[in-house]
């Protein structure tokens, strides 16, 4: 049996620090105030969302392509190594490239900077597609629980802690390029630290599928497609009630219409993704899964877009300056990371003693009241003790709708079932952003004079989409071992 040493903790997970760090400083601080620079207050949600769209629907494909090819390298370096280092290689040129478009303005500005971020998505993804198997691969089976836990702590608490005292600080005095650089300098030695890692090369090559990733990439482009229809009929709701002068009223209408768009491409892009990932009589026999990955899905549609939006919000809401805001966007980044920790040590034995299902509902309905919370606050503070609340149910649904999934999924095939969540992890940060973005936009034009209204609005849908996501649990159907009285 393979002796693991001390430092092989370290080796092994430090690599998730220098990717999460990377994607804390770009996602929800450099990427919308560049956005919003180059295209200005009216359409920053909608050119942000497309951004969102597009990073995401590649970095899935390229994830699982490069994780297909470093499955099968046959590299002296080994097999995930030579694709970290060269994925980590990429992400510097492309990020540096992502500081430099600054310097650009308008719309040649904005094209640049989403030429850049699709690189950047593909070069992080290759890296992340392959450091992904260095568990499965090194550490012997009574050990990966420990080493899992290693990994979580690298992948969330501490790069948000990180990027909350230095890169979030550095962004709001208009110091962009000393966060990238910070951000860069984190992930060279994470990277470095990395290629310490003890690796034996494959000897012979495994013979390559493609099915299942023809698979996904039909699976992608239909759910992309589902995207795309739901935010065209969004907009032209928008462009139908232009001359409606009541605030309230459009309110309601583009609520309603929001809310209904953004849960249509999660049920109905659920719906075909699965059918094409497991065969339509596998779907009907096993409809729990169907709609535990509807809960997913709804549910991170709210935490990865409140994170994304929080500039804007901000700086509607509370009023603060363009840059400003991603000091305070940091820090409650900060708040909701430290206390999803906090929550997913003790979340497996909750789950254990009062059934994982059951604490799935509570998620819900408690990310729903710190998002009210956070919508209510006239201020900073109380801003930061929904974060809390969220933080709290972001850690409990982590563990307990995942031990919830694979009681559901038939053992021989748990990877191939389990393989579709990353679509939910990606199509998350799509529904919310490119569905909810123009929404925001039509109340920064219809209504002038409050100009955070339309991120109060697309908060309020979020926050209702965790209700919903415990709402879509009456369909799932857990086994007797996860249902506890």
């Amino acid at each position: 049996m393979k002796r693991m040493r001390w430092f092989d903790y370290i080796t092994i997970n430090i690599y998730w620090l220098g990717l999460t760090t990377l994607s804390q400083t770009v996602s929800p601080l450099v990427f919308p105030l560049l956005v919003q620079r180059f295209v200005g207050e009216a359409g920053k949600g909608t050119f942000f969302g497309t951004l969102r769209l597009w990073t995401l629907m590649v970095a899935l494909l390229v994830q699982a392509l490069m994780g297909m090819f470093s499955d099968r390298s046959t590299l002296r370096w080994g097999r995930r190594r030579p694709f970290i280092f060269v994925g980590t290689l990429a992400d510097l040129v492309f990020i540096a490239a992502v500081g430099l478009s600054a310097s650009l303005e308008g719309m040649t500005g904005y094209w640049f900077l989403f030429a850049m971020a699709i690189l950047l998505s593909a070069a992080s993804n290759t890296a992340h597609g392959a450091v992904q198997g260095l568990i499965p691969d090194l550490v012997p089976e009574h050990q990966r629980g420990r080493f899992s836990g290693v990994k979580a702590v690298f992948e969330i608490p501490i790069p948000v802690i990180l990027v909350a005292f230095t890169v979030g600080p550095l962004i709001a005095k208009g110091n962009m390029w000393g966060g990238i650089l910070v951000a860069m300098g984190i992930l060279t030695l994470a990277m470095l630290v990395t290629m310490l890692v003890r690796e034996e090369p494959l000897r012979e090559s495994l013979p390559l599928d493609w099915a299942p990733f023809l698979r996904l990439v039909l699976m992608t482009a239909l759910f992309t497609a589902i995207i795309l229809g739901m935010r065209e009929v969004v907009k032209s709701v928008g462009r139908l009630t232009e001359g409606v002068s009541s605030a309230t009223v459009l309110v309601f209408i583009m609520g309603a219409v929001g809310l209904v768009g953004m849960a249509i491409a999660v049920t109905l892009g659920v719906w075909a993704s699965v059918r094409i990932s497991i065969g339509n009589k596998a779907a009907r026999a096993n409809p729990s899964f169907t709609w535990w990955v509807v809960n997913r899905l709804a549910f991170l549609v709210g935490t990865t877009n409140l994170s994304g939006f929080a500039v804007y919000f901000l700086q509607g809401r509370l009023g603060y300056a363009e840059e400003k805001a991603a000091g305070p966007a940091s820090q409650l980044m900060m708040v909701v990371g430290l206390f999803i920790l906090v929550s997913a040590l003790p979340s497996g034995w909750l789950a254990d003693r009062f059934g994982s299902k059951r604490l799935v509902v509570i998620s819900g309905v408690l990310a729903a009241l710190g998002t009210l919370i956070i919508l209510l606050s006239p201020s900073l503070t109380p801003i930061y003790v929904g974060g809390c609340l969220i933080g709290v149910a972001a850690g409990l649904f982590f563990t307990a709708n995942w031990a919830l999934g694979t009681g559901l999924v038939p053992k021989e095939e748990a990877g191939r079932y389990l393989g579709i969540s990353n679509l939910a992890g990606a199509g998350a940060g799509a529904v919310g952003a490119y569905i909810g973005g123009p929404i925001a936009d039509y109340f920064t034009v219809q209504v002038p004079g409050q100009p955070g209204l339309g991120y109060v609005l697309l908060f309020a849908i979020y926050g209702v989409l965790f209700l919903l996501s415990a709402v879509t649990l009456v369909k799932v159907r857990p086994t007797l071992g996860q249902e506890r009285a």
